[in-house]
């Protein structure tokens, strides 16, 4: 599974957390705050560790080890990347035009959900015309099932910390459990709230705040020897 990959990048993420949050509750940062400027000087390390899993190495491996308990079957060797070559390519073909970016990074593979798209402001209920959208995501899903699923929310920094890393929770459960309702079996997948921790822009700009209101889902292989 590529564990010292991954236990890499969250380390990295880890490092560069900012303190602040996302999703707008009618607060706004003062021009002086002096943690902009260190913000805006620590989005450049963000951007690259950002997309991908909060979780942990650790979490995902229990997670593996039940669902080969459960009866999912690992992946061997060089198989592993020719299954998620066809997941993404699947995923691709069902995401083109829908806002939905796929991100492949090594075997792992993470649909980036923009809340503008998934959400409406300040809610936690998927929008009407996405659900075709998570619909075609969970079909997917189910189809390759040979994935541990991480479901991330993440926010800007704009509101109180603790109202944000709460609405962030609560879309991605909202998330999880609407592919659930479709389809996806449960012991696969794993709820994140990020808060504004993992920015992939700055916060200084609505464009930038913009694209830190997502939600992430990634998707790792379940491999033998994990």
């Amino acid at each position: 599974m590529k564990k010292s990959m991954i236990a890499g990048l969250v380390a990295a993420g880890l490092a560069i957390t900012i303190s602040g949050c996302a999703s707008y509750t009618g607060q706004t940062n003062a021009p002086d705050d002096p943690n902009r400027t260190q913000r805006g000087a620590l989005i450049g390390a963000a951007i690259g560790v950002a997309a991908g899993l909060l979780t942990g190495d650790d979490a995902v491996e229990r997670r593996q080890h039940a669902l080969v308990g459960a009866g999912i079957g690992a992946l061997a060797g060089g198989s592993v990347g020719a299954y998620q070559d066809r997941q993404e390519a699947e995923l691709r073909r069902q995401m083109a035009g829908t806002g939905v970016d796929v991100v492949r990074k090594g075997d792992n593979i993470t649909l980036n959900m923009p809340g503008n798209v998934t959400f409406d402001f300040d809610s936690a209920t998927v929008k009407p015309q996405f659900q075709p959208v998570l619909d075609n995501v969970a079909s997917t899903l189910t189809q390759y099932n040979q994935t541990v699923i991480e479901v991330a929310g993440h926010t800007d920094s704009v509101g109180s910390d603790s109202y944000n890393q709460a609405l962030s929770q609560r879309r991605a459960n909202a998330v999880a459990g609407y592919l659930g309702s479709h389809g996806v079996m449960q012991q696969r997948v794993m709820t994140v709230g990020a808060g504004e921790s993992r920015p992939i822009a700055s916060n200084d700009t609505e464009s930038g705040r913009a694209q830190n209101r997502r939600v992430e889902i990634t998707l790792v292989p379940v491999e033998q020897g994990s």
